[in-house]
């Protein structure tokens, strides 16, 4: 992080240009690393102790707890290296099942579902191993903030303990000008059926109105009382329809840059719009539903199996087949012949993304079967590892 930080100060001192903005759209580290050059240069976006009550995991839950506890789940921070974690979270009240996540992280990153001891001593093993390649730079960036005591003694490599919430996931994009909390619009998050990992994102959302008027408020008091102005974010809620109740998921300090393709086929324009305009200390300006379809989806093509070596992938030619039998499909394959498919970075803990698949549609159940017409000429083979 300090080398990313000296060479993104170089190369901005060496463009021998006034800044005007500096903008970014991608998670940890750019996210992160942002309210520090704009600080440097002078430039507009939220200041870093009110983004890291958004993206340092406990911290964010210890002030949504403050502002709207009855839709935050209960948690506590624990040590992936104390071999006493386990009892740590009995006496925080978490019996099992409950859900175990770095303090930062992304993309669903060591997430792991915990339903016994068992569970438990392999999530903590994949732990030990890997958290240190987020939790150093992460710290590095923790030196730059002023913390509260509580949340100081939790460092990078510090883990989340919560009780497990669920039900209809959604993300509320928005964004804050000048202390002004504006949600602009809501995407569906559908999984996989009795897994974790994603199935498509679909924008609009198909909750009832009433519901997303509900989570529109809770952003709202949420982002006011962190104290987060001028820069853009989105926050990922579910809704448990039997109880009609919503869960705060978690807020991220962006875009989210897998919408916006989605925000462009609906609205006219991708959403990276409102990042530019509020870097340069303008209102942001989003057209709605002018855009070249009604509804809209990025789907995730993924493996469920154990690790393999990828045998036969899409040729360029099969790709531009696909894309032009369905106009304004795009197709990004993920893998390569003759990859392991451990080889994937940033990959959730139960599968792996093939391709990413980016459509627009007439209506919801169009765009489900154009999805499965495009899949069924996207030829993938794979091929067990020999050792």
């Amino acid at each position: 992080i300090p080398d990313m930080l000296r060479r993104s100060e170089a190369a901005i001192r060496a463009a021998g240009v006034s800044v005007d903005a500096i903008a970014g759209y991608m998670d940890f580290p750019v996210s992160t690393m942002l309210p520090i050059l704009c600080r440097r240069f002078g430039t507009r976006t939220t200041s870093l102790e009110s983004l890291l009550k958004c993206e340092h995991k406990y911290w964010s839950r210890v002030v949504q707890r403050e502002v709207v506890p009855a839709h935050v789940p209960n948690f506590t921070a624990f040590d992936p290296f104390d071999d006493a974690a386990l009892e740590t979270i009995g006496e925080a009240g978490l019996g099992f099942p409950f859900f175990v996540k770095p303090v930062k992280s992304s993309g669903s990153r060591l997430g792991f579902r915990i339903d016994g001891p068992e569970d438990f001593d392999n999530a903590i093993l994949r732990l030990r191993a890997e958290i240190g390649l987020i939790a150093e730079p992460f710290d590095h960036i923790l030196e730059h903030a002023a913390l509260p005591p509580e949340v100081a003694r939790v460092s990078g490599q510090y883990c989340m303990a919560e009780e497990i919430i669920g039900g209809h996931q959604c993300t509320v994009e928005g964004y804050v000008f000048d202390g002004e909390v504006v949600p602009y619009g809501i995407v569906d998050s559908i999984r996989y059926p009795k897994v974790l990992s994603f199935h498509h994102y679909r924008y609009p959302s198909d909750l009832p109105e009433g519901v997303q008027a509900r989570m529109r408020d809770l952003t709202g008091r949420i982002m006011r009382h962190v104290g987060y102005d001028n820069a853009a974010f989105n926050i990922e809620f579910f809704w448990d329809e039997p109880r009609d109740h919503i869960w705060l998921l978690e807020v991220n300090t962006r875009i989210s840059q897998s919408h916006c393709d989605l925000f462009e086929k609906v609205d006219g324009v991708s959403h990276q719009q409102v990042t530019i305009d509020l870097a340069l200390g303008r209102r942001p300006d989003m057209p709605y539903r002018e855009g070249a379809y009604p509804v809209a989806a990025k789907f995730f093509h993924r493996a469920f199996f154990h690790d393999a070596t990828v045998a036969r992938v899409p040729m360029a030619q099969d790709i531009a087949g696909v894309e032009a039998a369905f106009p304004g499909t795009v197709i990004g394959v993920q893998v390569r012949a003759g990859m392991r498919l451990s080889d994937l970075p940033e990959q959730d803990s139960y599968s792996y993304a093939l391709a990413y698949i980016w459509m627009g549609a007439q209506s919801h159940d169009a765009l489900l079967a154009d999805y499965e017409a495009v899949l069924a000429r996207l030829p993938f083979e794979f091929a067990d590892i020999q050792e």
